[in-house]
């Protein structure tokens, strides 16, 4: 099986550089992982004690930065390297400043592995929520470095827990120590025979909290909303569009509309725009004249975690596709939440449903009526913002369950 698997890495590098002249995230990330060991040869200090952190991409990161935030604090004598497999994560915080080194993940092979650990010889080392790459995980084990998996969920149809599933199973016996979400991952580890294992939570909750505390204002979403309600929709694609735009164009007075596009590219922009009977603008061409606009579009990155503070009632796009994205960033403003179908496998919307702070649409009737009840009983409303809210903060703690490990 451990024949199996490199080639496996092999043929998936392989393949990635046969088609990075047509592909654009394929071209990034084959560049970059020729680049990775000489950033770590300009950059690793030797005498310096490194902690290792890898996230896949950038949600995966979100989850790991209250960790290394922490970590930061209470260990100051400790730099981080922080590594993504995905361009989406690397290209987006390659330079973020609370990590002296950033790099992709080279790939998984016997020799790279034992390279990387080599030049970095961490003293530690993080994997979050679903990383789990065998000759890197066997190499720490071999060093002797402790390897921890934070925000981790498991479940039974996982090949860990197949018949088949035992060369990846072996992964999981050599982790110092596994940080779970809900006790459902800790049985099923527990059945395995794996018993060190902490049901820490989601750190996703302390990292909301902590944007509430360092959001900024946003002095067009307020001009733009005046006096009224205002709706947002967050990393939004196609089908939660043309919904959302079917409800605005037959009641535009209900609610002022923000839409923030998971895709910002001028094409996509002007296809939102299109869907709209009403009047339209962007975020980057508003001025004094488009007050009265009823749609307006944010048509660019970072923003979306403090716009939703301006926010009546927040959809999340995505549950229309592979999954929805963040529902965390606006409940913990304490705001009821709309999404799409495709979210089971996302346990705070499942959650969130059960305790009334969250809807579920799929298609115009369901979405509309959903929105009709928020806006016509106060009560209703309240309870369902409330819930939201009380939901977040309930759940947070899990970094500081981590961190204590670590110190």
């Amino acid at each position: 099986m451990h024949f199996l698997y490199n080639l496996g890495i092999f043929l998936y590098r392989f393949i990635a550089t046969l088609v990075s002249p047509f592909n654009r995230k394929a071209a990034l990330w084959v560049k970059g992982q020729k680049e990775t060991f000489k950033v770590l040869q300009k950059n690793i200090v030797r005498g310096e004690k490194y902690f290792w952190f890898h996230c896949s991409s950038l949600g995966e990161f979100e989850q790991g930065r209250p960790v290394m935030e922490a970590l930061g604090k209470e260990k100051p004598e400790y730099k981080i390297l922080l590594t993504f497999f995905s361009p989406s994560g690397y290209e987006i915080r390659k330079k973020w400043p609370l990590a002296d080194v950033v790099c992709y993940l080279p790939s998984d092979t016997p020799s790279g592995a034992r390279r990387f650990i080599r030049m970095v010889r961490p003293e530690g080392a993080v994997f979050v929520k679903y990383e789990f790459w065998s000759n890197y995980i066997s190499e720490l084990n071999t060093q002797g470095i402790p390897l921890y998996l934070i925000s981790a969920v498991f479940r039974p149809g996982q090949i860990f827990f197949r018949w088949y599933g035992g060369f990846f199973r072996a992964m999981l016996y050599k982790f110092r120590w596994i940080f779970v979400q809900d006790e459902e991952s800790k049985n099923l580890l527990g059945r395995q025979g794996i018993v060190n294992v902490t049901v820490a939570g989601d750190t996703r909750f302390d990292r909301v909290l902590k944007i509430v505390s360092e959001s900024k204002d946003i002095p067009v979403l307020e001009q733009f909303r005046g006096g009224e309600k205002l709706f947002l929709a967050g990393s939004s694609w196609k089908p939660d569009e043309e919904i959302i735009a079917g409800y605005i164009n037959s009641n535009p007075a209900k609610m002022k509309w923000v839409f923030a596009p998971h895709e910002i590219d001028d094409e996509n922009i002007r296809r939102l725009e299109r869907l709209f009977t009403v009047r339209c603008t962007r975020f980057s061409r508003f001025g004094e004249g488009d007050k009265d606009a009823r749609v307006l579009i944010i048509d660019n990155i970072g923003m979306l975690s403090s716009a939703y503070r301006y926010a009546f009632i927040a959809e999340v796009g995505g549950g229309f596709g592979k999954g929805i994205h963040n529902v965390l960033e606006p409940a913990c403003w304490g705001i009821p939440v709309l999404f799409g179908p495709v979210h089971g496998k996302f346990r705070e919307a499942v959650e969130l449903i059960e305790a009334g702070g969250a809807a579920v649409f799929r298609n115009n009737d369901e979405f509309g009526s959903v929105i009709d009840r928020w806006l016509s009983d106060d009560n209703l409303y309240r309870k369902a913002a409330k819930t939201a809210g009380n939901y977040v903060v309930k759940n947070s703690g899990a970094t500081a369950r981590i961190i204590n490990e670590f110190t």
